[in-house]
């Protein structure tokens, strides 16, 4: 519980020190005396946001400190998980405020984040305003306030884990599916690169040698080509030795009569038979050249086929290696994200399956709960002076979302005869105010949260139904401090600890005090409410029945 507020320098607080109890602490004062700055303290030391107007003029920093006692067993886990020790069941958490903006956070004195007292804060104190009436006039704040009710979080954080998880698979889905067109494209031209180059089973250099080898394949083929032409100008009809043994006839019978004639005869018998040696010589060189003809073409075409894909793909042959390798790589990448879409895809429809199951059973455990939110709040309506009102719960199953497959709204008829409507539509402010109350009513017995406060619950409200809130706060004293800030004496007369804000001009400067109330303090303040400034002994006398009244209670 919240044990005690120390507040100094904020706004025309210039110190005050605030004792509470644990059951019903009632705060008074006339408008303009600071209530709303009280509010807005104990805001700013829960971590919620402020600014440095709150600084008091003049002052250098604003200093809120809160002691709470009986910290239970979920704060105190907390408190470890990050670090803080909480000696004896105590905490205090102080929030500095500096003029020129800047503001420190700390939890039993040593520095914490305004978000780390949020966080905290939320597990010690439930703050109820004026703007939380307008949760009730969002519809889609109920399913909020519904399973708040219900406290079971079992279903929802079992659905919610699988959602996200369907959610993860949904996302992977579209980026491998927005991409899948790039994909198809990129896994053709793959294809066509690894169809062209593996047809060839290129072995590193291969184009180098084969040029190697068919060059010397082709100079093989030319020089046998002009070896048969020299043997068959040699050795075929008209050859040279024929015309030799010609010449050799024509001078053969003139020989023994000329010696020049016979020398030459001889010469030409000598080149016959030089012509045939050289004919024979140049057969035997011709039968030593290899040459395969099956080789040479073979070599011709696979040379052809290799220098077409290096024009095609503007690279030597070990490039072409490279680059079918690589092709090879992605294209196996690319059918694997093929495998890893059918993949996917199956198990975001098993999950999706799940996801509806817990759903669907999300669902019913709403309806169930529903029904008893129904029973209770419409019996705390009925005890708060609104005893025609009928509540329901709109809920209808649609498509799947973070929250499940439900929408509710809560329907609402204050006046007998009326049928059900949305709250926003109906209700006036002292209605919201009520189930506002009834709602926290319920709660309250349900949550652990140890402390809540009541800002201006009484908005729109008087009279009896009044009266019907300040019993039913009381109520809800005796299982949780409640702290409320009110300006009806109906209420007021309820506390188990009555403090008084009163707003007094001391040097010139307005400062705001805060007082615990005895029992006179009390009569005196009741009546003021009652009646106004200087109340008359019957009033004086009134307020002091209805205090008595009161305790009884």
């Amino acid at each position: 519980m919240l044990k005690e507020i120390y507040i100094k320098n904020l706004a025309v607080i210039k110190e005050a020190v605030i004792p509470l109890e644990n059951n019903l602490n009632i705060f008074t004062g006339e408008t303009g005396a600071g209530k709303s700055i009280l509010i807005n303290g104990i805001n700013a030391v829960l971590g919620q946001r402020c600014t440095k107007d709150i600084v008091r003029t003049g002052c250098e920093k604003a200093v809120i400190t809160a002691l709470f006692t009986g910290i239970s067993d979920d704060v105190r886990k907390k408190l470890e998980e990050i670090g803080y020790s909480c000696e004896e069941g105590e905490l205090t958490v102080t929030r500095e405020i500096s003029a020129d903006g800047g503001s420190v956070s700390r939890i039993n004195h040593r520095t914490a984040s305004a978000t780390l007292l949020r966080e905290i804060g939320s597990m010690l104190i439930n703050i109820h305003g004026q703007h939380d009436n307008q949760i009730l006039l969002d519809s889609e704040r109920h399913m909020e306030i519904l399973d708040n009710f219900g406290g079971d979080n079992t279903y929802l954080d079992e659905y919610r884990k699988s959602f996200r998880e369907l959610q993860s698979i949904a996302r992977k889905l579209g980026e491998l599916k927005k991409s899948e067109q790039g994909r198809i494209e990129r896994r053709n031209k793959l294809t066509e690169i690894t169809e062209d180059i593996g047809a060839l089973n290129l072995e590193p250099d291969e184009d180098e040698i084969l040029e190697k080898e068919y060059e010397t394949a082709k100079n093989s083929e030319s020089a046998i080509i002009a070896i048969n032409s020299a043997i068959q100008m040699i050795t075929g009809d008209e050859a040279s030795t024929e015309l030799i043994a010609s010449a050799e006839k024509h001078i053969e019978g003139y020989t023994e009569n000329s010696k020049e004639l016979s020398g030459l005869y001889e010469r030409l018998s000598a080149v016959e038979i030089e012509l045939s040696d050289i004919a024979s010589e140049l057969g035997t060189i011709s039968e030593k050249i290899e040459l395969d003809g099956q080789r040479l073409d073979y070599l011709k075409e696979r040379l052809t086929a290799i220098n077409t894909l290096k024009r095609k793909y503007v690279c030597d042959c070990n490039e072409l290696i490279k680059l079918y390798n690589e092709s090879s790589e992605e294209l196996l990448k690319l059918e694997s994200s093929a495998d890893e879409i059918a993949r996917l895809n199956a198990e975001k429809n098993e999950l999706l399956h799940k996801v509806t199951e817990q759903a669907k059973a999300l669902y019913d455990y709403r309806e169930r709960t529903a029904e008893l939110f129904i029973e209770r709040v419409t019996s705390e309506l009925c005890f708060l002076n609104m005893p025609d009102v009928v509540l329901s719960v709109n809920h209808v199953k649609g498509k799947l979302t973070q929250n499940g497959m439900d929408t509710i709204e809560f329907l609402i008829s204050a006046n007998k005869g009326e049928t059900p409507k949305p709250i926003s539509k109906i209700a006036s402010g002292g209605e919201l105010s009520r189930i506002m109350l009834a709602l926290k009513s319920v709660i309250a017995y349900r949550d652990s949260i140890p402390t809540m406060i009541f800002d201006e619950i009484d908005t729109g409200v008087s009279g009896k139904a009044a009266q019907k809130i300040g019993i039913k706060l009381k109520e809800i004293g005796k299982v949780r401090q409640v702290i409320c800030v009110t300006h009806l004496s109906q209420i007021a007369v309820m506390a188990d600890n009555h403090l008084l804000i009163e707003k007094n001009t001391i040097d010139e400067r307005t400062e705001t005090n805060v007082s615990t109330l005895d029992f006179g303090g009390r009569t005196a303040e009741i009546a003021r409410i009652m009646g106004g400034e200087n109340p008359s002994q019957l009033m004086l006398d009134t307020a002091k029945e209805e205090l008595l009244k009161a305790q009884k209670m």
